[in-house]
């Protein structure tokens, strides 16, 4: 049939990327984790050091979290059984839209299955009007930092834009977002502007209040003003003193934030803060929130926990924890003689290799020598900028850090990258 040939080109496709040594699909399968204070995975009977995961602050393993997932799993079965509109809206999940608010000093906040399908459908929302009879506007310029994540670019291609109304400014440039948006007065009624907070590649983030002030310089020439969507995900639970991510750290405010639940919080979906009308607008016009299930209830009490959690006493210690086991490894891989992202401060600790087969050989030996990292290639990153991205918890001991360089040291020197 003529859908082989198709299927042919696939198989084509596939080798290509094999070959290449950026393909992502031959993932290790945990079975459990032991014990250990920080734990390990589980893969066909041996443990295994996990440096590639984005539990941050070493939540998902937290007995306080488990505890609450379970009774609430106990009380209100395991899944939602409907979208939100119909029959699938719990108290938890109001609940823990009403605690991200407060914890994010906002009016309110929205839950999504994950923070790919809140950013979707933010932007989109706040783009497009949401049919022909809709009184919001379309006349709108989108711009957007030249580094953000897939799902932002998916959700800036998806209200199908022309060409004159998008942009991008140069990374982490706000000098180079004043220039567009100076260039483009009395062409727009309304501005949004979009970037990652915390960049998941190099661990950068966002200066804020460089971004702010220059929104806040040229709203008033455009008659709808100007937008600011901020992506945090790699921010909230992780960066800041209070675990308040890029906001905190920068010392300015998005309209509106995205965040997740699946990396700082230890649990699952993605969420929206932002003031009362906007996110009431996103309950009216949000696809993945309108038409998708939202997240179980049980996920829902563990994430409800997670808030509390980090913003206790106990959530202070856990970053400053984490703080320190970022200073530790910066320290000895710097000593080793590995080039790090000297500007990141984040748990996320890019180790600079270059070369997509060289990653992936080291990825291997690590593994065999009982630890879990991940290279990070083409086209995730530029052509030549492949790297071991080195993700940090607050659950990490010293010991682990120093077997974990000392691993590292030992394979990059066996595969002559070092």
């Amino acid at each position: 049939m003529a859908r082989e040939n198709f299927y042919q080109l696939l198989k084509k496709e596939l080798l290509r990327l094999d070959e290449s040594g950026t393909s992502k699909r031959f993932e290790h399968f945990i079975d459990d984790f032991n014990s250990d204070p920080s734990p390990k995975a589980m893969i066909g009977g041996l443990p295994y050091s996990v440096f590639n995961s984005n539990d941050y602050l070493g939540l998902r393993h937290h007995p306080s979290l488990k505890s609450a997932e379970h009774a609430a799993s106990l009380k209100l079965g395991t899944g939602p059984g409907a979208v939100r509109f119909i029959s699938g809206s719990f108290a938890v999940h109001r609940q823990l839209e009403k605690r991200l608010a407060k914890f994010h000093g906002r009016e309110d906040a929205i839950i999504y299955s994950s923070a790919f399908a809140a950013n979707l459908a933010v932007i989109f929302s706040l783009i497009r009007g949401q049919s022909k009879d809709s009184v919001i506007g379309n006349n709108v310029l989108v711009i957007s930092d030249e580094l953000n994540h897939r799902s932002i670019i998916d959700g800036v291609r998806l209200p199908n834009l022309g060409k004159e109304e998008k942009a991008i400014f140069k990374h982490l440039d706000a000098d180079s977002l004043e220039e567009i948006l100076k260039s483009h007065v009395g062409k727009f009624h309304r501005v949004v502007v979009i970037t990652d907070g915390v960049f998941s590649m190099l661990g950068e983030y966002q200066d804020l209040q460089k971004i702010r002030t220059v929104i806040n310089r040229y709203d008033q020439q455009y008659p709808e003003g100007i937008l600011l969507i901020v992506d945090d995900c790699h921010g909230v639970g992780a960066f800041g003193s209070t675990g308040r991510g890029c906001e905190e750290v920068s010392g300015a405010k998005a309209d509106v934030l995205v965040g997740t639940l699946g990396k700082g919080f230890g649990a699952d979906g993605g969420y929206a803060v932002g003031d009362q009308t906007v996110i009431d607008y996103l309950r009216e016009s949000s696809a993945t929130y309108i038409y998708s299930n939202s997240i179980a209830p049980g996920c829902a009490a563990a994430a409800l926990a997670a808030v509390d959690l980090l913003d206790s006493s106990d959530g202070v210690i856990l970053l400053r924890k984490l703080k320190d086991n970022i200073t530790e490894l910066k320290t000895q891989l710097n000593k080793k003689g590995f080039q790090l992202a000297a500007e990141s401060s984040h748990p996320i600790q890019p180790v600079l290799i270059g070369d997509s087969l060289q990653t992936k050989a080291l990825v291997k030996k690590m593994f065999e020598k009982g630890f879990l990292i991940s290279s990070i290639n083409y086209p995730v990153v530029p052509k030549g900028r492949d790297e071991i991205r080195v993700q940090l918890s607050a659950s990490h001991t010293r010991e682990d850090i120093t077997a974990f360089a000392n691993a590292l040291f030992e394979s990059a020197h066996d595969l002559a990258i070092i």
